[in-house]
């Protein structure tokens, strides 16, 4: 199940179900997510060494937030906000105590997606892994996220001027890898342009 398996209709009374700690329906919201909040969390961190255990911390925090979702935006730009600001504070600890690690902890009811839906997804994540980390965070909340320029400064604690350098410098930066992928392999230049906009 992935999160395009519930309907509109269904996910209102699933949410109120799983804030008032219902153990079928958090199940359900939490395999319904699972592959959402693991994408995001991946976008947003290098390698995959620590994405299970901040992918479960998010969850975590969802479930915890449940019960102040006031239904007034969509669930799913709210629960990739929790998502980012776990991953974010996670972050944070981890730079306090350096050394410390994460833990690993599986989540094994990750539904595999189609193979070209992966291996593109591998693709972008690899190329977001040869980005400094500002640039990659940044691209990532813009983009995957759909934050706006204003909202990553604040969240961010940075300059909207900041913000919107990160992001020039971060696409132009991924151009110029698409573009020398392109010459490697004879790819056109039309596809690089849609893809890096």
């Amino acid at each position: 199940m992935t999160s395009d398996s519930l309907t509109e209709l269904e996910l209102p009374e699933l949410v109120r179900s799983a804030a008032s700690r219902d153990p079928q329906a958090v199940q359900r919201l939490f395999v319904a997510l699972l592959q959402r909040v693991r994408n995001l969390v991946r976008y947003l961190v290098r390698g995959d060494r620590d994405v299970d255990d901040l992918a479960q911390d998010a969850l975590v925090a969802i479930l915890a937030g449940l019960s102040g979702y006031r239904g007034d935006g969509a669930f799913y730009s709210w629960a990739d906000r929790i998502v980012a600001r776990s991953v974010f504070a996670a972050l944070k600890r981890r730079r306090r105590a350096p050394g410390a690690g994460l833990g690993a902890v599986e989540l094994s009811s990750l539904p595999a997606p189609a193979a070209t839906e992966y291996l593109a997804r591998r693709h972008v994540v690899a190329l977001l892994d040869r980005l400094p980390s500002e640039q990659r965070t940044t691209l990532a909340l813009r983009y995957v996220v759909g934050w706006t320029v204003a909202e990553i400064a604040r969240d961010s604690d940075l300059s909207e001027e900041t913000v919107r350098s990160r992001i020039r410098l971060g696409k132009n930066r991924l151009r110029k890898m698409l573009e020398s992928e392109a010459c490697a392999s004879g790819g056109s230049s039309a596809a690089r342009g849609q893809m890096v906009g």
